[in-house]
This record gives C-alpha cells, sequence and structure tokens, in this order.
C-alpha cells in the first residue's frame, strides 16, 4: 500500500467539480486526508483563477494504472480527452507523489516538479503533509514551504465545504 498525495484544481464552476472530484476519489480510495482549499492565479496561461488543494490517499495502485484511473475521472467530469496542459479544466488530478518513487514510473514522473514550483501545490501539501520528506530536494514540506517565494504566486486559503462539515476557512 502506497501513501500518494494528489493535487486537485479547478477553474470551470469551481466548487462544484471540487466537490465531485472529492466525491470520485472517495468512491474510488475510501477515506481522504485534506488539505484546505486555496485560491490561486491561473499559471502558464491567461484564465479564471483556480480553487486548488492536495489530497492524501492509501493504494496498492501502481502509478500508472492510478493515472488512467484519475485521467477517467477528470474526463467523466467534463475534461476534454485532449484538453491542453495549460488550459481551464472542469477538474484537473494530478499525482505529485507516490509513496518514495522518483523518476519516470510507469509513465508518470516523480515527484511532480511543480512541487517546488508552485505555491498552490507546495502550501496545501506541506500544510497536510508538514514532515514528509521530499524524495529528491531531501527536505521537509514545510521547511520547502518556509523557503519558497511567497511574492511569486498569489494565494489565498478560502472557505469550503464538503459533505457538510468545513474542510477549508479563510
Amino acid at each position: 500500500m502506497a501513501a500518494v498525495f494528489l493535487g486537485v484544481g479547478s477553474n470551470i464552476e469551481r466548487e462544484r467539480y471540487i466537490v465531485a472530484g472529492l466525491d470520485a476519489l472517495q468512491g474510488l480510495f475510501g477515506e481522504l486526508a485534506l488539505s484546505s482549499v486555496y485560491d490561486s492565479e491561473a499559471i502558464g496561461f491567461s484564465g479564471q483563477p483556480f480553487l486548488n488543494l492536495v489530497v492524501a490517499i492509501d493504494t496498492d495502485l501502481g502509478p500508472g494504472e492510478l493515472a488512467r484511473r484519475l485521467r477517467h475521472v477528470e474526463i467523466e467530469h467534463g475534461r476534454p480527452a485532449n484538453a491542453s496542459r495549460n488550459s481551464p479544466r472542469q477538474l484537473d488530478i494530478d499525482i505529485l507523489t507516490h509513496g518514495t518513487a522518483t523518476g519516470i514510473v510507469e509513465g508518470v514522473e516523480l515527484p511532480r516538479p511543480e512541487i517546488l514550483e508552485n505555491a498552490f501545490v507546495l502550501c496545501p501539501l506541506a500544510e497536510l503533509a508538514p514532515r514528509q520528506i521530499h524524495p529528491l530536494a531531501g527536505r521537509s514540506y514545510r521547511q520547502l514551504w518556509q523557503e519558497y517565494d511567497k511574492s511569486a504566486q498569489s494565494l489565498r486559503r478560502v472557505d469550503f465545504q464538503w459533505r457538510g462539515r468545513s474542510i477549508s476557512r479563510a
């Protein structure tokens, strides 16, 4: 069983698709551990702001099969199968880490480079798993977030409810 961190985001009908994504993930993997939800600007293209969070799951699926199942969830929730990487999306689910795996594993780059590049990934990951060590950087996510240039990207925690409970407070 591998501990896996997933990045979840949406910038089209954001609340609706984050809820749908969390429902689908819980249906596939059971209990989810969730970070707070953050509002952030689109990176790499002009578009509406995103809502983003990090989700922790445990799974026996390898990275390749997990990526295929997550892609299916995205497509089921309106993401075109041929959507470009830097484009608006109803639902985006990325494998950030898969246990301690590094390199290209079953076609998936691990850990995902965006962890160290984007506040909307690193901040919620540091919140959810502060002591966890990045498999390549060799430092905890808390340390990496403390060292991150927070003026580089705007990020704001938002109020968010899922299944009748508050999972995030501004």
